[in-house]
């Protein structure tokens, strides 16, 4: 009976010890998300990313814009061109009754825009990075090389120092 009591109390002790330490365990994760949260809350709210979530939501206008422009404007041309097809409605018909269709044609139209797209990002991208290097060159102009005659003149007193050292 006395090893019954010193079991219940070994139980108890040991439940305490497991309970204490989660307490502690949950407590220092409790202020794990607080810093936590403090960083997310300065990573949300700097410059770059609010400049990125502009930039996302004029990306998702200007892809609206590129839609109705190859939409609207390039594939009836091509359309023209092509004596009338209309890329949208090209499709390959298969199943059972001939029901199900691959549209080919509007997976060209997306290309079209991907493309279109892509060649509006890499202009944009490519006169910023002329402006930034126009920029860059007006505030830190790099300093002519030597010419020819300096270099020789340095060459000449490094000879005259190993030869008089």
């Amino acid at each position: 009976m006395d090893l019954n009591l010193d079991t219940e109390a070994m139980k108890k002790k040991v439940l305490t010890e497991h309970i204490d330490k989660a307490g502690s365990i949950v407590g220092e994760a409790m202020k794990k998300n607080k810093g936590f949260i403090h960083e997310f809350k300065e990573f949300a709210l700097r410059g770059n990313v609010v400049d990125m979530a502009i930039g996302i939501v004029i990306g998702a206008a200007f892809s609206t814009i590129v839609n109705s422009f190859v939409n609207d404007i390039i594939m009836p041309l091509i359309g023209a061109i092509t004596s009338g097809k209309d890329f949208s409605s090209l499709g390959w018909k298969f199943g059972p009754e001939a029901t199900d269709v691959l549209r080919y044609g509007t997976f060209i139209q997306a290309i079209l825009n991907f493309f279109i797209i892509a060649l509006a990002i890499f202009t944009v991208v490519k006169i910023s990075n002329k402006a930034f290097n126009l920029n860059k060159e007006k505030e830190d102009p790099e300093p002519p090389p030597p010419t020819e005659t300096e270099l020789l003149a340095e060459i000449r007193d490094l000879l005259k120092d190993e030869k008089g050292g």
